[in-house]
C-alpha cells in the first residue's frame, strides 16, 4: 500500500516536470487528479461555490505559472497545491466580499469521500478521531478560518497559552497518527 501512495507522488511530480515544459495535458491530468479535493477545501473555507470554482480556476494558474520551481524534495504536489488553495481561500474569506464564517464541517471536511479507496484514508479517519473536540476546534479556527492564537482564546474563552498547548498536541496526535507504519 505504501507504494502506491509513493507512485502517485512519483505521478504527480513528473505532471509538474511536464507542466514546467509547457505540456498542457499534463495541467489536465493534474486537475483532474486534485481539483476536487482542492475544490471541497474552498468549499469549507468560503462557502460559496462561484468563489470556491474561480479559486481553484486561480490555483492551477498559479501552479501553470510556478511549476518550474515546485521541488519535489520539499513536499508532495498535493500539498502544494492545496497550501496554495487554502491561503488564497483564507485571503478571500478576510475580504469584503465573503463573510467568517467557515461552517462546522471542519477537519471532517478535509477528507475527499470520493477517494475511500485511498490507502491513506482510513489513517486520516483514525488521526482525525482520535484528536479531542477541544483540540479539533482550535485546529479547525487556525486553518479554515486562519485565526490567530489570541483570536481562537478570544473566540472560544480560553487563555492563548491554552489554545497553544491545544494546537501543538493536536499537530503531534495527527503527526503520530499520519506517520508511515513503523517510523517512529
Amino acid at each position: 500500500m505504501a507504494g502506491d501512495s509513493i507512485d502517485e507522488a512519483e505521478l504527480d511530480a513528473e505532471l509538474v516536470t511536464r507542466m514546467a515544459a509547457g505540456d498542457r495535458g499534463a495541467m489536465s491530468a493534474l486537475y483532474a487528479r486534485h481539483s476536487a479535493i482542492l475544490l471541497g477545501l474552498a468549499m469549507r473555507i468560503v462557502r460559496d461555490r462561484r468563489e470556491a470554482e474561480d479559486l481553484l480556476h486561480d490555483v492551477f494558474l498559479e501552479a501553470w505559472r510556478a511549476a518550474k520551481d515546485f521541488d519535489p524534495k520539499r513536499g508532495r504536489v498535493r500539498t502544494w497545491l492545496a497550501i496554495r488553495m487554502r491561503s488564497r481561500a483564507l485571503d478571500m474569506q478576510k475580504s469584503a466580499r465573503v463573510s467568517r464564517n467557515a461552517g462546522d464541517a471542519g477537519l471532517d471536511g478535509l477528507i475527499d469521500e470520493a477517494e475511500r479507496s485511498s490507502p491513506d484514508h482510513a489513517r486520516i479517519r483514525t488521526a482525525l478521531a482520535a484528536l479531542g473536540a477541544d483540540q479539533r476546534r482550535c485546529l479547525e479556527l487556525a486553518y479554515f478560518e486562519g485565526l490567530s492564537c489570541t483570536e481562537i482564546a478570544d473566540r472560544v474563552s480560553i487563555p492563548v497559552g491554552t489554545v497553544k498547548s491545544r494546537i501543538a498536541a493536536g499537530l503531534d496526535r495527527l503527526r503520530t497518527g499520519l506517520a508511515p507504519k513503523g517510523a517512529s
